[in-house]
């Protein structure tokens, strides 16, 4: 097997990335580069076109916006966990971003890139479906409950690029996360918060169909913010990912201990 050729773009604008993506035919975008280098090297994935978005200005940083927290797409995860201003309004997010993968990972990896991809034992989806954020595109908004679509699926369009990811801000909460210890994706990682829309509960790693909220802990955490309070709840083994590392009944056990813990943390 012969070594793969394609043309690298870098482009300087979003207008000319979707400009080179829909002449290319067959192409893929690339941020950080930690889910499409190790694919492409696999011959998992062949792309005529690599995209690299790094070249754009205006996708990294973080900033403050009323009530809410703007992040850009290329914003790095090591970026993300150091940022005073996500410690300070988000903290939940910044100890989230600071548990994936290791130094290396944390430093090339980037936020849209995670997001796009969505793969069903990353971080990044708890967070947003926690925190109920909105993806920004360019050429639109999406709400969290619309924007995962099943395993390494997402309702972006065919070329559409995230721009950046804005959270509102919660009164509180947590993330907690059992790691695979090797690889450092979460077995399950489950994201609490209660904040003006009320409270939101989602779990990844954990779903057949990828990161999900728990509606029945949501309902009880509403009328008492207490561990206790989704003590008895529980989500289906069946939905669950069974696999070599854990059972479906497994990970439904640990969506609700790591429920309780993020409730504890900060109740």
């Amino acid at each position: 097997m012969g070594i793969p050729t394609f043309d690298y773009i870098r482009p300087k604008s979003l207008g000319d990335a979707r400009k080179a993506y829909d002449a290319a035919g067959d192409a893929r975008y690339i941020a950080g580069g930690q889910t499409l280098l190790p694919v492409m090297k696999q011959r998992l994935a062949q792309p005529a076109s690599v995209i690299d978005l790094g070249g754009i200005a205006g996708l990294s940083g973080i900033q403050v916006e009323g009530k809410s927290l703007t992040i850009g797409a290329m914003t790095r995860h090591a970026d993300v966990a150091a940022s005073p201003d996500v410690r300070r309004l988000i903290p939940a997010l910044a100890h989230l971003a600071g548990l994936i993968g290791d130094p290396q990972v944390r430093n090339r990896g980037t936020m849209g890139g995670s997001l796009a991809n969505n793969d069903p034992s990353a971080d990044y989806p708890a967070a947003v479906l926690g925190l109920g954020a909105i993806v920004l595109t360019d050429s639109r908004s999406i709400a969290a409950d619309e924007f995962f679509d099943g395993l390494f699926t997402t309702s972006l369009e065919e070329s559409e690029i995230i721009r950046a990811i804005s959270f509102p801000v919660p009164e509180r909460a947590h993330y907690e996360k059992f790691a695979h210890p090797a690889s450092r994706f979460a077995l399950v990682g489950v994201m609490v918060s209660k904040g003006a829309e009320g409270v939101r509960v989602a779990a990844t790693g954990a779903g057949q169909t990828g990161v999900f909220r728990v509606p029945e802990m949501e309902a009880a955490l509403a009328k008492s913010f207490t561990a206790a309070a989704i003590e008895g709840i529980t989500v289906p083994a069946d939905d669950m990912i069974a696999d070599m590392h854990a059972s479906g009944a497994y990970r439904a056990q640990l969506v609700g201990v790591l429920a309780r813990r993020a409730v504890a943390a900060i109740s």
